[in-house]
């Protein structure tokens, strides 16, 4: 037997845990579809064969054993270069990393994988320190967008979106702390989850801006973003913000879709500046599951202002040191932002955690009334690779600030949510946002999937030549 390249990892870990194919041949096709799209992708930055080879080997020796084999048996991952793996230095897309000692451990969302099965087969480009919305790296080069490659993937997690669209593997990790797993995800044509803030471990991770970093997984399909979902769940003490909540899997709730949900839309500062086609997306969506309510989250705009000071000063807090000892080592964009931070005075910090905490009530009234919210993920389509401004509201804006307008006030107070990609006339793919109460990722996964049943939402295939 032999799989596609855009096998889901239902499809392969079903195959290998009935013996059809071993994880050793599905590990083997996917580095020869690596070796062959990669140079042009730009998506991985390393390549762990060897590794990969082992792990499929023993996931192959456990089936012929009689051993359960794992919910993601055999199923090739990749992850975001912020994830310590053991034996490569942990880059998080920056040049200065690359002098640090190998991590001597995985990240644990990388451990919880591989003892569900799945095989990890390297490490992915990013924007360096994850202070990114383009994809684009000056140290490693941009990675590019399958659907057209003279695009950006979106970031952070741009290496993570371009794997995953480009058949290069079924799952990839990633990293939110104001939209770089929902960004790719749109621009790319993906599924991507942002979970709950502090549901999912972030040990062995580089960080970014702890009080708004999350973790989570990029996939082709609303069921195998719940399967490694489900895998990565459950409490971790190296994590001090990771909650002590049992597990509460997902998968086999998705069938009952959107049936009993509370499903609204959001206007007002979410409905504004879009290009027609994000608007439409959502519309699609909502008429799909016989959403008519509208409603508004107060002060959003404040909320991405708020997200901004934090995400400045704990990021230019985190570099201090860096940014004294080798500034020159920094992509300049990044640099001139967190030196920025670096300045704000605390008592605008102080206010904007204090307005943090008002938000956070308001949206918890508003999730008295509906279960699920919808928003469009980004603004625009994937933008052109090196572009600098784009229209909003008919006025030209810059780029990287303005992709997030509708990430950021979400991730401001940790909500979860489900990036779900919806077909559009044109070429490129736009994203719906399916965001929930803080814990019902259920709820998200179940809207997503309920979508993907319709038809509505879907992860377009590019067409690419090897």
């Amino acid at each position: 037997m032999t799989l596609s390249p855009w096998a889901s990892a239902a499809e392969i870990a079903r195959a290998v845990g009935a013996k059809e194919i071993a994880a050793a041949a599905v590990t083997e096709a996917a580095l020869a579809t690596i070796a062959r799209r990669n140079p042009t992708l730009n998506a991985f930055t390393d390549v762990t064969a060897a590794r990969a080879r082992t792990q499929a080997a023993k996931v192959d020796s456990a089936l012929a054993a009689g051993a359960a084999p794992g919910p993601l048996a055999g199923v090739p991952f990749a992850v975001k270069n912020l994830f310590d793996v053991a034996g490569l230095p942990t880059r998080a897309g920056s040049l200065i990393n690359r002098e640090r000692a190998p991590a001597t451990a995985d990240a644990t969302l990388i451990a919880r994988l591989e003892a569900a099965g799945a095989v990890l087969l390297g490490a992915l480009n990013m924007g360096e320190y994850a202070y990114d919305f383009t994809g684009e790296n000056v140290h490693d080069g941009a990675s590019r967008n399958p659907h057209d490659l003279s695009r950006m993937t979106g970031g952070s997690s741009g290496g993570s979106g371009g794997a995953v669209a480009g058949g290069l593997v079924p799952l990839a990790l990633g990293s939110d702390t104001n939209g770089s797993i929902r960004v790719p995800a749109a621009f790319c044509g993906l599924f991507g989850l942002k979970p709950t803030y502090g549901r999912l471990s972030r040990a062995g991770s580089f960080p970014f801006v702890a009080s708004l970093d999350h973790l989570g997984p990029l996939a082709r399909s609303t069921a195998d973003l719940a399967l490694a979902y489900d895998a990565m769940q459950g409490f971790d003490p190296a994590d001090p913000v990771c909650r002590d909540r049992p597990a509460e899997p997902t998968l086999a709730g998705l069938r009952r879709g959107a049936t009993g949900l509370r499903v609204a839309v959001l206007g007002g500062y979410f409905a504004r500046g879009a290009v027609p086609q994000a608007l439409e997306a959502v519309r699609a969506c909502a008429e799909a599951l016989g959403a008519s309510d509208i409603v508004e989250i107060p002060e959003a705009a404040r909320a991405r202002a708020a997200a901004f000071v934090i995400t400045a000063s704990e990021g230019a807090a985190l570099h201090l040191d860096r940014l004294r000892a080798r500034p020159e080592d920094f992509d300049p964009a990044v640099r001139d932002r967190l030196l920025a931070g670096a300045l704000i005075p605390a008592a605008y910090v102080a206010r904007a955690q204090k307005f943090r905490r008002w938000y956070a009530a308001e949206l918890k009234k508003l999730f008295e009334r509906f279960d699920v919210l919808l928003a469009p993920a980004t603004p625009i389509a994937a933008p052109r690779l090196g572009q600098q401004t784009f229209l909003l509201d008919g006025i030209e804006v810059p780029l990287r600030p303005n992709i997030g307008i509708y990430t950021q006030p979400i991730s401001f107070v940790g909500l979860p949510v489900v990036a779900v990609p919806v077909a559009t006339p044109e070429k490129l793919p736009l994203a719906v946002q399916v965001i929930a109460a803080p814990w019902r990722e259920d709820f998200s996964l179940r809207v997503a999937a309920a979508l993907e049943q319709a038809g509505v939402a879907h992860a377009p295939r590019p067409h690419l030549e090897d």
